[in-house]
């Protein structure tokens, strides 16, 4: 693999870590602020929302940009957020600052997943794509934890300082060895736009939303069903999500492996596999050792969508694949917003914490159901003889076909 791929994995960590790390820190914003948690939460609120709808428009707005200078450009507009909000005076200059932070963070996953794809053999894409985005899940096993460790120790402002530091980390190793490839001749604004009537890429993104979503709808509330049902003490809690980032990290690169063999047969077993487990959930809550190994398999399973998932929409999105590349990435996110007030909407109605483990599991399999519609269309496709490209940008080759 190359040392590029190290560059956008530190870009990936740096990004991670800044996305997570405020739910460790959350009550000592809250009192250094005046303000109360469900006020500080929208430190949270407004960071998702800044990634769903800031990944297609910085990515449309840098069409005219080379992608390793915009990849720069973006971690720049990090490194900016973090420092604003390590600095603010008052919170709303902080929310001001997780805003602008994550404005870079889809267009770099979304960016950085065509370069990583484009740096490595055709059958190794998925693998490439896998191994930026375990900067993302290592940042859960150890940027996360001491960040909070920090931020409890020494102050919260001093954690989002050193985020910063990261994000630089990143910006000169974009610059030293991320190559500038060429850009892919007449490629415009509106062939990026035209991927989205690719019905291939709006299912892949639907999956994305609700396979993923159903792994966050069990893990936005595992503190208190962890805390009130298994019987884990508040001080667990941190242990617990290291072990649900491990289990990212795992299947992470499992699912970017196995993507390269068999796209499709890898997201039926995650997604028919992360149904399975979030049902069993319900049960397993009630035994300490059940419960953590469950942990484990959620964060497994989850991940191990994500290169698959990511390498379909470039796929058919052959010719203009950033745009659709960098939604996918605030589809993530979409999905996460929608499982926590799912989740949330269970729990207030008064079917206990266990509820949103079914509503994860119902998730998955609306997603797994997807799976099994979308390689149906392509083979229908293909048997009739028609070429998928998507982008709008004319082909020599059809776009890959997985069975």
């Amino acid at each position: 693999m190359p040392l590029a791929l190290l560059a956008l994995a530190i870009g990936a960590f740096g990004i991670g870590t800044t996305e997570f790390v405020i739910m460790g820190v959350l009550p000592e914003v809250a009192d250094d602020f005046g303000v109360s948690i469900p006020t500080a939460g929208l430190l949270v609120t407004g960071y998702a929302l800044g990634v769903m709808f800031g990944a297609p428009i910085m990515t449309a707005l840098g069409t005219k940009v080379s992608r390793k200078r915009m990849l720069m450009l973006l971690m720049g507009l990090f490194v900016l957020g973090n420092l604003i909000s390590a600095v603010a005076p008052a919170f709303g200059l902080m929310l001001v600052g997780r805003v602008v932070a994550s404005l870079a963070h889809g267009a770099f996953f979304g960016i950085g997943s065509v370069v990583a794809a484009e740096l490595v053999a055709p059958q190794r894409k998925a693998a490439a794509i896998s191994m930026m985005f375990s900067g993302l899940t290592i940042a859960n096993v150890v940027g996360v934890p001491l960040g909070t460790l920090v931020g409890q120790s020494a102050g919260w402002r001093v954690t989002f300082a050193l985020v910063a530091a990261l994000g630089v980390i990143g910006l000169l190793g974009v610059a030293k060895l991320v190559p500038d490839l060429p850009e892919p001749e007449g490629v415009h604004l509106r062939h990026e736009l035209a991927a989205f009537k690719n019905v291939q890429v709006l299912l892949a993104m639907a999956m994305t939303v609700l396979g993923f979503g159903g792994v966050f709808a069990a893990i936005t509330y595992i503190a208190p069903m962890m805390t009130n049902v298994t019987g884990f003490a508040d001080s667990s809690v941190t242990l617990l999500l290291v072990l649900f980032g491990l289990g990212m990290v795992g299947g992470n690169l499992i699912g970017g492996r196995y993507a390269d063999r068999a796209l499709m047969p890898m997201l039926y077993v995650s997604l028919g596999g992360l149904a399975l487990v979030l049902a069993l959930f319900t049960l397993t809550a009630h035994n300490k050792l059940l419960a953590a190994l469950t942990i484990v398999l959620v964060g497994a399973l989850g991940f191990a969508t994500v290169p698959p998932l990511q390498k379909r929409v470039l796929d058919h999105a052959h010719g203009a694949p950033t745009l659709a590349s960098a939604a996918n990435i605030g589809a993530f996110n979409l999905g996460n917003a929608l499982s926590a007030w799912l989740g949330g909407m269970v729990i207030a109605a008064g079917l206990g914490y266990t509820a949103p483990n079914w509503v994860g599991a119902l998730l998955a399999v609306s997603a797994l159901l997807l799976a099994f519609l979308s390689a149906a269309l392509e083979r229908r496709e293909t048997t009739s003889g028609t070429v998928v490209t998507g982008g709008g940008v004319p082909s020599e080759r059809p776009a890959a076909v997985h069975r």
